[in-house]
């Protein structure tokens, strides 16, 4: 399992930065980095189960371990779908988890991942983009 991390310092206040995370067209611009026409399905609630699509209703479902809105969200991924079909994946402990920590010139944003090794130039290479992108929108949306 590789243990990934990244941040942002974001000019904006950490209501606006979770806003961009998790609203629907907020969220569907900045995941971009990683599949065009990426959007979930679900309730951001604890222990809710959150389906992680493409167009093609291809992606990962993950349970929602802990959620404090505005500073803290973590899920833990279960399984892949595959048009539309989930399949359980034995993959432990593989997490992902965002931190929103308020400062004064605004919100430090941390990804923190837990992954099959598999993943990891994947990750790599596009977590670095989508942060940029939802630095972007958190300072440029009104």
């Amino acid at each position: 399992m590789e243990h990934l991390s990244y941040q942002i310092e974001i000019n904006a206040e950490p209501e606006k930065v979770w806003s961009v995370l998790w609203g629907d067209i907020t969220y569907r611009q900045w995941t971009t980095a990683f599949t065009e026409g990426s959007f979930y399905e679900g309730t951001l609630e604890e222990k809710n189960i959150i389906k992680f699509l493409d167009p093609k209703n291809n992606g990962m479902y993950s349970r929602v371990e802990k959620v404090v809105p505005n500073e803290e969200i973590k899920f833990l991924h279960l399984g892949e779908i595959y048009e539309g079909i989930e399949v359980p994946k034995d993959w432990g402990e593989a997490t992902e988890a965002y931190f929103l920590e308020e400062y004064d010139e605004g919100t430090v944003l941390k990804a923190e991942i837990q992954s099959p090794a598999e993943f990891k130039d994947f990750f790599e290479e596009k977590f670095p983009k989508a942060l940029l992108i939802i630095k972007h929108l958190s300072e440029n949306q009104l």
